[in-house]
Parts: C-alpha cells; structure tokens; sequence
C-alpha cells in the first residue's frame, strides 16, 4: 500500500494562530513531521490568518498546490466555525476549506474579512449560515471544496448532539449537493458513517485536525489517494470517491465517543445512558451525549452495515501510544521517544512500520520487546482495546487481562 506514487494526505490541521495549539507550529516543523509520520501531502492551515498567510508566502504555487524550498506540497486550507440560528435553534458548525491556489484563497479571505475579524484566531467563527458558506464560496470558484468537520462532535459537528442537524439537507436545503464529502472525526469510524443513508453518496473521508507537528497528532487520520501532481487531481478524488482508504484511530480514542462529564469523571455507552435517562449520577444533569450514541439515533442501517461506495480503512493508534503503553511510560516521556527514534532511523516513518514492516523484521529489531511487536501487530489489525473517551477527555489504550497473559 505505501508503494510510491500513493498519497497520505492530512488536509485539516492547524498554524499556531489558532486557539489551543502548538506555538512551536512553523512550516519547517509541520513538514519536519509530516515526513517522520509518513504524510507527504499537508494542508497549510489557517490561511486566512494574516500573519500565518506572510509565512505561507514563502511557498512556490505550481499547478494550484504549494511547495516549501524542499518541494513538500501543501494544499491551501483553513478552518472557520459558523455559529447561527437555523429553524428555532443554534447551530454551531465547523467546516474544512481546501482552495485551489493562492488567489483563490485570498478571495475566500476576502470575503471572510467582509463578514468578521480574522486576526484573533486561526479558526475564526462567523454569524452566516452553511447554506451561505456554500453559495458564496461557490461564487467565488466552484472548485473551492467545502468539508463539514469531525461531523459527529457534539459542539461543532453537523451532526452533533448539541447543536447540529439531523441530516444534511435539513442543514443546507437544496445546497446539499454541493457537499461532496465529510470528514468521520476521531470518535467515529467510517463503518459508523456507512449506517447513515445520506452519506452512500458522500467521499468519507479522515484527517487529524491536528492542533501540533508532534507524530501522535498530525496524521494521525489521513486520507490515502493515489497520485497527487496538481489541485484538480485531488478535487476529482474527492468529488469522484476515487480515493484509495482512510488511515483512522480507534473511535474510542477519540474525546466524545462516549457519552459523560467529564468533571464528573463518568462516562457510559448508549445503553446505560438510556437507563440514566441521560442524566448524570453524580452531578444530577443532563450528560454530553457522545458520537457512539448520536449515530445510533440518527443510523437507517443496522451495526455492521457496508455501504456500496465503502472504502477500506486501517483502524490505527499512533506509534507513541503504543511504545507508551508497552512501556508504562507517557506519550513524551525520554524512554519513549528513545524506542520511536529507533524505529524511525531503521525503517523510515511511522505508517510504514504501522501498515506494513514484516513481523520478522520487527521482532529481529526489537529482540528484547516481543510485547510491543505484538502491539503493533494487534494495532494493525484493530485489535487494540480502548476505554472510550468522553465529554472532550481522550480514550486511553488499556492491556486487557487475555493480553496480559499473552506475554
């Protein structure tokens, strides 16, 4: 799968111009990264920001992508959220923008400026609705790609429990054509997504929305396409579902998969909320219900369901949650960066060691640690337990008991 030629794309990450992100993000670092992970097509993030958009202009536009001094290309991206009042209720709706070349996100810019501030926030959030989102960036070049974000989160999710919609139409009228694509998010899966009819039709596609350049972050959901030369390669892919897989992580890993409170320090899944009546036991109020439990009210197919159009997709962690949990250790901690340097410098990033380094080679590596090769098989296969995260707290891989006795 990672023969040359295949694209690992992440297009939704963020500039440390955003709120709650790294402000060690630089381009050199983002493509520093990007390469160990195995990424080799990044989204620039936040290009509306204006002091992020001074640093992007040192990119080399060729064919409507942009490429650093090194030539790693990057696609124009930013996120906004819209937050809006749509048939009695507030909506709060975050949304991917991929643009094809730089004038066209200077128009997009333009725009934005006409509608709020930019400068305060790398996701800056605007009071128009999604059905404008869709007609304005249309006037402006109908190649502009438009990507409801992570859309089962409860808070800004299209779906979501808290403020978004039960369908996409009912979220964007007779516009809903124009979405070609959604993003599944970390708390839910593409076979999640399959259960929802509306979607058969939809690109399911994965990125990080990664808030820093460290590995158990950026990429750690991609999109794999095959060759990538210009803009309108990776729109049709897009639009065309000619895409090859998503790389996802366990939805459980994500921070709503479960519903909870988390500062009640209690989660639980659909069918115990149910007997809550979705109240909480400790606090007495009503719990964040979680991705899990939105896609079972809103699914026309039951559990285990594949859609006609369904791509394939590996369910993985990322490499430092695994060397961490073999080692007891924390995700940047000293012992655990010493294992992830190792890998790297013998067999090249993480995917591949992820995907595709034999077993042979692994355990001849890593002679003294058969526990973590046997993670990483597992991990390849899904076979990872995760305890659910909930209400904005990550999941947490755990050594179930069978596990245990393995080794």
């Amino acid at each position: 799968m990672l023969n040359e030629g295949k694209v690992f794309a992440d297009l939704h990450i963020h500039s440390r111009f955003s709120r709650a992100c790294s402000k060690d993000i630089t381009l050199a670092n983002l493509e520093k990264w990007a390469r160990v992970k195995g990424i080799n097509l990044l989204g620039t993030g936040d290009f509306q920001h204006q002091k992020w958009f001074t640093e992007l202009n040192e990119l080399e536009e060729r064919d409507e992508l942009a490429y650093s001094r090194t030539g790693f290309p990057f696609v124009w991206q930013t996120e906004i959220s819209l937050m809006y009042s749509q048939d009695g209720k507030g909506r709060r709706i975050h949304f991917v923008i991929l643009a094809p070349g730089k004038e066209v996100a200077k128009q997009i810019t333009s725009f934005l400026a006409s509608k709020g501030r930019l400068d305060y926030d790398g996701r800056p959030i605007f009071g128009f609705s999604a059905i404008e989102l869709v007609d304005e960036m249309n006037r402006i070049d109908k190649r502009i790609e438009i990507i409801p974000s992570h859309i089962w989160t409860p808070y800004f999710g299209i779906f979501g429990s808290k403020s978004g919609f039960n369908s996409l139409k009912e979220a964007f009228h007779e516009k809903a054509e124009k979405i070609h694509a959604i993003e599944t998010g970390m708390s839910s899966s593409p076979d999640m997504n399959w259960r929802i009819k509306e979607l058969h039709d939809k690109s399911i596609i994965s990125f990080s929305d990664s808030h820093s350049f460290w590995p158990w972050r950026i990429g750690r959901e991609a999109t794999v396409f095959n060759s990538v030369n210009s803009y309108n390669d990776l729109l049709e892919q897009i639009r065309e579902n000619t895409f090859l897989a998503t790389i996802e992580t366990d939805p459980g890993y994500g921070i709503y998969h479960w519903d909870g409170h988390k500062d009640c320090n209690f989660s639980s899944p659909p069918s115990k909320t149910k007997e809550l009546n979705s109240i909480c036991p400790v606090c007495n109020k009503n719990l964040t219900i979680g991705v899990d439990n939105r896609v079972n009210e809103l699914a026309e197919f039951p559990d285990g369901f594949r859609s006609r159009n369904a791509k394939p997709f590996y369910k993985i962690l990322p490499l430092h949650e695994l060397i961490a949990l073999g080692r007891a250790s924390t995700l940047a901690s000293k012992k655990t960066w010493e294992t992830y340097n190792k890998l790297i410098d013998k067999f090249g990033n993480e995917l591949k060691i992820l995907i595709e380094t034999d077993k042979k080679d692994l355990a001849g590596f890593l002679a003294n640690d058969t526990l973590l090769v046997e993670l990483i098989m597992k991990n390849r296969i899904g076979d990872i337990k995760v305890k659910p995260g909930y209400d904005g707290k990550y999941g947490e891989p755990i050594l179930s008991e069978k596990q245990v006795k393995l080794f």
